[in-house]
């Protein structure tokens, strides 16, 4: 006999309840025990509610709750109801709850039992026959849940969603002190605002609640009739409710009352003693709850506050520019940090954009990222360049750290900065950076380049430290993007994956869209750092790391440059130029990986590999061969499909590369080598203060340059 067979024969019915999916699957008996067809089934959970009495259904799922808790057996007995709420039977339900990934699975039998005979004790004892076991489930979720809110709005909820063993609340009101008066912190029913109960009661009052705050003693009130004979001025606000019993507990928390919480119900309750403790309990973990959030929310304000008077709004009247800047604090605790962002006019006309961060995220952190956004406003408004401001700015932050801790504390902090002198006339950047992530510029045609800028050590590690300047020239329809490493680095990133995300999320905006709402564009990416969509693109390190995020969006106009109107020939639609002096020989990997981003879409993967081979080869040359820096532009143009990359190489030097015929053991010589097995075309080309050499890679391979004119071949 099969075992669905022989549990028939016996009237007990399987079923399972995915509480992850909110489906609950019956077999045949198991849906005509819950007064269903008998045939196998699927429900949804809110259906298969629907048959279980509500009181039964609240005890099930404390018990079950519990069970997953104690990983032990769940037993109950429930009343099966009709449409009407008429009971049909008592079943017994016997299951082994088990954890999924977002809730719990439950399997289990429905088994038919006699009704408790009147006069026995069985009928006066809770359908579930298990009192205790229940009120601990009840008190563990419930604790649990409390304990998790993290504002006041949050105990409300979960306040108004507590299912309480053997009798539920049909109403809840909280109630706090504003003085000598009473306030409604919240409440919930059935009817929503209709139900709200009255505000503005006076401590001295006749009312059940006023007198809880002023005795600090719970009220119970069973009946309507003992509600208008003990309060009869409240009575007509409570009578239109149509309850018929009430509990009025004090809210205690840390020896002092702080409000009062009521409870109404619709069916009557005799406040047994039992029902008096859990009631009692709920109220000591509500008031704990409602001073913890409040406290919170309180520290929360204070926290913003300092941090909104700290932080500037930037100027949106930029001529031929537009501007957008976000701030979100998302490291938790008292939410401030040292991240900053600020927009100073100097007085040359032209605009100063800074970003940094001060190591830490606390108040102190704060108080110094304030002291030092004031003294670069002071040494920006005083005319210096970009390295003298952040000179000036190192020293001003030592100085703080020798004065305060003696140049040796451990609450030393240091600041990564970034700051930038804008021309909106011409879009030339004139940028200074201490420690801080490199500037991104969104080209015209939606690729993200990271701009590589020369850099100094973050402030106040050196008094005189030196902070080189990078110039780089922002075109009409270009974006530029500076952010602290919280838009980066947060949810396990590190440098490379946090690029790559925020790459994904600028480049998914179509620059016409770009072009209309820069608003959008700063919201997008804080949303894929910090939202919900976050958590779907985790970085690789086990740490999900959270840090405050400060980012600035600054967009050069396209409108009136001429493109596309006859007026200025069209310019490449891409173009990257890096700068890799002599003494800094490890910029040749940078020129690597900004070739690499240029080419990112182009159709052959073995041309990339070629431009990057001939990138290292030429800008190696020139640093071994020569005494001056070379200059990398690599800019593509043309129809995706057909379009035509060209790399020039410049330095100062006019000797012309020689070619060479180098032995199997040598380690030199082949460069030029190279540059006429891989190149659709190459040359040099002298200039008045040097050479340049370059190559051209076609996308299109029957585009591919013939034989080299004797103007462009190098000398032998």
């Amino acid at each position: 006999m099969r075992t669905e067979d022989l549990l028939a024969a016996i009237a007990t019915g399987l079923w399972r309840w995915d509480n992850a999916s909110g489906r609950v699957t019956l077999d045949a008996e198991a849906a005509r025990l819950l007064g269903l067809p008998p045939a196998p089934v699927e429900l949804s959970e809110a259906a298969a509610r629907s048959r279980f009495h509500p009181v039964d259904f609240a005890e099930i799922n404390g018990i079950v709750q519990l069970a997953v808790a104690e990983e032990t057996l769940a037993e109950a007995r429930l009343r099966i109801v009709d449409e009407r709420g008429r009971v049909q039977r008592i079943v017994r339900s016997r299951s082994r709850p088990r954890v999924v990934d977002g809730g719990f699975e439950l399997v289990g039998t429905l088994q038919e039992v006699p009704e408790p005979q009147p006069g026995t004790s069985a009928a006066h004892t809770p359908i579930t026959g298990d009192w205790r076991r229940s009120r601990e489930a009840f008190l563990l979720d419930a604790g649990r849940a409390l304990a998790e809110a993290r504002s006041t709005a949050e105990v409300l909820r979960v306040a108004a969603g507590l299912s309480m063993p053997g009798f539920m609340p049909d109403g809840l009101a909280v109630f706090g002190i504003e003085g000598d008066r009473l306030s409604v912190i919240g409440h919930h029913g059935p009817h929503g605002e209709e139900e709200r109960p009255s505000a503005g009661t006076a401590l001295a009052d006749d009312h059940p609640a006023a007198e809880v705050v002023r005795t600090g003693r719970a009220l119970y009130l069973p009946t309507r009739e003992e509600y208008s004979r003990r309060y009869p001025t409240a009575w007509p606000v409570a009578a239109p409710f149509r309850r018929t019993s009430w509990a009025f507990v004090p809210l205690v928390n840390a020896g002092r009352t702080i409000g009062a919480w009521m409870a109404a119900f619709t069916q009557p309750v005799a406040f047994t003693p039992d029902e008096r403790s859990v009631l009692t309990t709920v109220a000591r973990m509500l008031a704990q709850a409602l001073a913890r959030a409040g406290m919170q929310e309180e520290q929360q304000e204070l926290a913003l506050g300092l941090q909104r008077s700290m932080m500037p709004t930037v100027q949106p009247d930029i001529p031929g520019m537009t501007v957008a800047a976000r701030y979100v604090p998302t490291g938790g605790g008292l939410e401030v940090g040292g991240d900053w962002y600020d927009m100073i006019p100097l007085p040359s006309g032209r605009l100063a954009l800074v970003i940094g961060d001060v190591q830490g995220h606390d108040v102190r952190a704060a108080g110094l990222m304030g002291q030092l956004r004031i003294a670069l406003r002071a040494y920006a408004s005083e005319g210096h360049h970009p390295d003298a401001v952040l000179s000036r700015a190192s020293r001003f932050l030592a100085g703080i750290n020798a004065t305060e801790l003696g140049g040796h504390g451990e609450d030393q902090r240091f600041a990564t900065c970034l700051y930038i002198e804008v021309d909106p006339a011409t879009g030339l950047l004139d940028i200074a950076r201490a420690g801080h992530p490199d500037p991104a510029i969104l080209l015209d045609d939606g690729t993200v380049l990271v701009r590589p800028t020369a850099g100094g050590l973050p402030l106040g590690i050196v008094p005189d430290a030196d902070y080189p300047t990078t110039r780089l020239v922002l075109e009409p329809g270009e974006t530029m993007m500076v952010c602290t490493d919280g838009l980066i680095e947060t949810g396990g990133h590190d440098l490379d994956t946090g690029w790559a995300r925020l790459r994904d999320t600028i480049e998914a905006h179509e620059p016409g869209e770009i072009d209309q709402s820069l608003e959008r564009l700063a919201d997008a990416l804080v949303q894929a750092v910090h939202g919900p969509p976050s958590h779907h693109t985790t970085g690789p390190l086990v740490d999900r790391r959270e840090d405050d995020i400060a980012v600035l969006l600054l967009r050069r106009d396209g409108a009136g440059c001429g493109i596309g109107t006859g007026a200025l020939p069209a310019r490449p639609v891409r173009r990257t130029v890096l700068t890799v002096a002599q003494a800094e020989p490890e910029r040749i990997a940078e020129a690597r990986r900004q070739v690499c981003a240029v080419l990112h879409d182009w159709a052959d993967p073995d041309q990339v590999d070629s431009a990057v081979l001939m990138v290292s080869e030429v800008v190696t040359n020139v640093l071994l061969h020569t005494d001056g820096d070379a200059l990398l532009v690599a800019e593509i143009s043309g129809e995706r499909g057909a379009r035509r990359v060209r790399v020039d190489v410049a330095d100062s030097s006019d000797e012309l590369p020689h070619r060479r015929r180098p032995g199997e053991l040598a380690s030199s010589g082949r460069g030029l080598v190279l540059l006429e097995l891989l190149a659709g075309a190459w040359g040099v080309d002298p200039r008045g203060d040097g050479k340049s050499t370059w190559f051209e890679l076609y996308e299109d391979a029957g585009e591919a340059a013939g034989p080299l004119s004797p103007e462009s071949e190098p000398a032998a």
